[in-house]
């Protein structure tokens, strides 16, 4: 399968990688906003072809489907190109950063029959894969899913250090991760939503820190924690409450409460969730059937996450 890669920043180097680990697939084309950096990183890779834009991508009559990992702001429109030029599309997470732009997407992928997948890394981490599975199954029944997610981003700058020419968010983006994680895990969406946060950062004009609690109708609930402002290790830590057992998930390693490290690979493709979130885009097309993480089976998080971007707002304008 023949498949244009837009974006040549971290998340574009890391699908890069994923891609180049999975057998029967050729990246013919790589877009890039920087000529020089997308040249690099064409070089780097091997691609032939690589060229600065989306449509470029797309004239081309070898592509069969485009992964997007390009600023969030351009996820929804660039998603909808796509599938309006005829072709399969998984897009970076978040899908949009507003619900008329997400629900916008799920309406033109159903109309066009076309596979478009979000980027929910987490779905296919086989840290969390493993706790799902153990859900299914009936062996556990989760009580409680405690999530940190924690970085030291006081610059607009990117995972790798570098200038962004736009502004990440701790709901639209960090927060859709838990979000939708806690969906998949529990198979409800949650029924309660609420979300306290910070001061708005003045160079940034975001929130730097956010506290959300999430309960699904069956009881269970989630707690998570965001902050651009800690110093210490980054990312994200998930911490599984059950009735049998404490979980600690980190990535795709997974741990039990006592910080042994619990063998998830049995039976997994490959041990990286992003390349397991690529293998499972590319199968669904090759299928014909729609992949676990569907733009429409996302969509419920986003609805959450409107919801709690209304309250904050409207919080905000009864603070003195």
């Amino acid at each position: 399968m023949k498949i244009a890669v837009v974006g040549e920043g971290a998340f574009g180097v890391k699908h890069l990688e994923a891609l180049g680990a999975i057998e029967g697939v050729e990246v013919v084309c790589l877009a890039g906003a920087d000529p020089a950096t997308t040249a690099s990183v064409a070089a780097r890779f091997g691609i032939a072809n690589w060229t600065i834009g989306l449509d470029d991508c797309l004239a081309r009559a070898d592509v069969e489907a485009v992964v997007l990992a390009t600023p969030t702001p351009l996820h929804a429109a660039q998603a909808i190109t796509c599938l309006e030029a005829g072709r399969p599309v998984e897009v970076e997470i978040p899908m949009a950063d507003n619900l008329a732009d997400a629900e916008r997407l799920v309406a033109v992928k159903n109309q066009t029959g076309l596979v478009a997948m979000a980027g929910h890394t987490r779905r296919f981490n086989p840290s969390h894969l493993w706790i799902h599975r153990e859900i299914q199954r009936g062996a556990l029944v989760l009580y409680q899913l405690e999530a940190q997610t924690h970085f030291l981003r006081r610059e607009n700058i990117n995972a790798l250090g570098q200038p962004r020419s736009w502004t990440d968010h701790l709901l639209w983006h960090h927060a859709a991760h838990t979000v939708d994680l806690f969906h998949y895990q529990t198979g409800e969406t949650a029924s309660v939503a609420r979300a306290i946060q910070g001061p708005i950062d003045a160079k940034l004009g975001i929130a730097m820190d956010m506290s959300i609690q999430l309960k699904a109708p069956g009881g269970a609930i989630c707690s998570l924690s965001l902050s651009f402002n800690n110093d210490g290790p980054l990312g994200s830590t998930f911490r599984y409450i059950c009735d049998r057992g404490t979980y600690v998930a980190r990535y795709d390693d997974l741990f039990d409460g006592w910080h042994r490290p619990i063998d998830v690979s049995q039976g997994a493709e490959s041990k990286d969730g992003v390349e397991l979130q690529d293998r499972a885009f590319l199968s669904a097309i090759r299928d014909g059937r729609e992949p676990i993480a569907s733009v429409n089976h996302v969509l419920p998080a986003y609805r959450v996450l409107d919801q709690l971007s209304r309250d904050l707002a409207a919080e905000e304008t009864r603070e003195p």
